[in-house]
């Protein structure tokens, strides 16, 4: 391995999660909602780092500026959420409480 400076471990848990660990946070200069980035190589080695704003994927961000160009020129074709596939969504979610901000407890874990 090319110039190995630090060799470190975590633990994948039963839904494959895992802590990055602390000398890894700190060598990717990695903060909460940071994201990660890996690229896995052809050996099956995977190199980690920290995904900058530049590395956003270009294709959802042209699909993004695709529907914003499509809405504002088209503007009569878009429509409200209709009744029935509201009433369906509300069902399938029914008693399910998310917060999409809050750490996982130590269940999830």
């Amino acid at each position: 391995m090319a110039n190995l400076a630090l060799e470190t471990e975590s633990t994948l848990t039963n839904r494959f999660q895992t802590t990055v660990p602390s000398p890894v946070r700190k060598a990717l200069h990695l903060g909460k909602k940071d994201k990660i980035k890996y690229s896995i190589q052809a050996d099956g080695s995977v190199l980690l780092s920290k995904l900058t704003e530049d590395e956003a994927d270009p294709v959802l961000g042209d699909f993004l500026a695709f529907l914003e160009n499509d809405m504002k020129k088209n503007p009569a074709k878009l429509q409200p959420l209709g009744e029935e596939l509201r009433s369906s969504v509300s069902n399938l979610i029914a008693g399910v409480e998310f917060d999409l901000d809050a750490p996982l407890s130590d269940e999830d874990e």
